[in-house]
Formats: C-alpha cells, sequence, structure tokens
C-alpha cells in the first residue's frame, strides 16, 4: 500500500481566495474556477452550497476535480492533465490511497494546533477502485467503463485532456469533516513532520505546491488521522 497527496482546491490565483478553516478543523472545500469550454454545463460558484461568500465568481463555472458526493458530486473521481501531477497518480494501483491537501485561510480566532492565517490540510482521500487510468487507456475503454467517470470535469471538457483519471472505492472514500494539518503551527510555510519525516518531501521551499508520496507506514499514519481531532498530529 502506498499513496499520493497533491494540492487542490481554490487558492490566492484561482480564484483569488482560499477555502476557510475554523476553529473546530472543520472546513469548506471550495473548487477551482473552470477556465476551458466543456461539452455540457457545469456548476458555478453560486450554484454551490457554501457559507463563504462568493459573490464577486458567483456566474463563474467551477472545475469541480476532485469530485466528492459530500459536496455534492456524483462519485469519486479526479483528473489531471499536467505532468507534474499525473506521473506520480500514473504509479499508483486498485488499493492504494489519493490523498488531497487544500491551502485554507482561518476563518476565525486560530486554535493552537494550526497556523496563523492559513495552512495546508489534507482534507479528504480516495482509495482508488482500479489502477490509475492514462489519457490514452481512457479513450480505449469500453463505454460501460468509461461510463464510471462521466461525471469528472476534465470529461466534461470538450475536448477531453486528463492526462490521469483516478476513480475512488465509494467505501473507503472521502471528504473529511475535519482537516489533518501539513502546516506546522509556526506558520503556514513551515512543514510539519507528516510532511519532513514520513512524506517524499523535504519540506523545503513550496512543498505546500508539489506532489507528495508516502510509503506503507506514511499512508498508515494519515489514515490513523483520518477521524482525529487535528491536534492529534502532536501525538
Amino acid at each position: 500500500m502506498r499513496s499520493v497527496a497533491i494540492n487542490v482546491g481554490a487558492n490566492t490565483n484561482e480564484p483569488g481566495f482560499r477555502g476557510p478553516l475554523f476553529p473546530d478543523g472543520s472546513f469548506e472545500y471550495i473548487p477551482i474556477p473552470e477556465p476551458k469550454p466543456t461539452s455540457e454545463p457545469v456548476p458555478t460558484y453560486g450554484d454551490l452550497d457554501l457559507r463563504t461568500d462568493v459573490s464577486a465568481v458567483a456566474d463563474q463555472p467551477v472545475h469541480f476535480d476532485p469530485e466528492f458526493p459530500e459536496a455534492g458530486g456524483e462519485h469519486y473521481t479526479y483528473g489531471d492533465e499536467h505532468g507534474v501531477k499525473a506521473g506520480p497518480l500514473s504509479d499508483l494501483s486498485a488499493g492504494d490511497y489519493l490523498f488531497f491537501y487544500a491551502t485554507l485561510s482561518m476563518a476565525d480566532e486560530c486554535p493552537a494546533w494550526a497556523s496563523p492565517e492559513w495552512g495546508a490540510h489534507v482534507i479528504g482521500h480516495f482509495q482508488l477502485a482500479r489502477d490509475a487510468v492514462s489519457g490514452e487507456e481512457y479513450r480505449d475503454l469500453p463505454s460501460a467503463e468509461q461510463a464510471q467517470f462521466a461525471s469528472n470535469a476534465h470529461v466534461k471538457r470538450d475536448p477531453f485532456d486528463a492526462r490521469v483519471l483516478i476513480r475512488g472505492n465509494a467505501d473507503e472514500s472521502q471528504l473529511y469533516d475535519t482537516v489533518v494539518p501539513l502546516s506546522a503551527p509556526s506558520g503556514g510555510t513551515d512543514a510539519n513532520k507528516l510532511v519532513t519525516e514520513l512524506s517524499s518531501d523535504s519540506g523545503k521551499g513550496p512543498w505546500w505546491r508539489r506532489p507528495m508520496r508516502f510509503d506503507e507506514a506514511g499512508t498508515e499514519r494519515l489514515l490513523e488521522l483520518t477521524d482525529s481531532h487535528p491536534s492529534a498530529i502532536e501525538r
């Protein structure tokens, strides 16, 4: 068993703000905008059931990827057209894990376990229902197997552009209720021990934008923290 963690969700570049992190460790998952043409209508920010004020971008379509049923999606799917993420994701097999982390801004008083202002936090994961599917493999799949990815944002693009597609096992995939911090309480750019001791990343430079690989021990530790309060990272 192994895993990869990748950065997703709204950020200060797209659409210009991060999702909120609340003092109890709960958060709001906000996707990035959809900048490309689609073959069918996709939701706008105004269509999403969000507490965050998105009035400034309410009419802008969203790139709802990763797709979580808990946030209004149909299935657990993810696609990516960028080689920096598609490369490590393409190595994942059925039973492996894909973790998603996002940079989130504190929405209220900062608790002791969180970094002030903003930080990187794991917000959910997929357990792969099948081996990662390359874009070329997807085009050759039987129609019944292609249909498993029909709700994915990259499949809805015109033209389809994913280099890799991931489908999560519905019984073992989830959007979390509370986050698993990757940033240390000292600051958003400071990586904690999940990054520096358990991942493939050094925690130096802009680590919060890079894919991270975890071996079996690192993957098991992340899964242990899934249902814990965020402060459990220090124990």
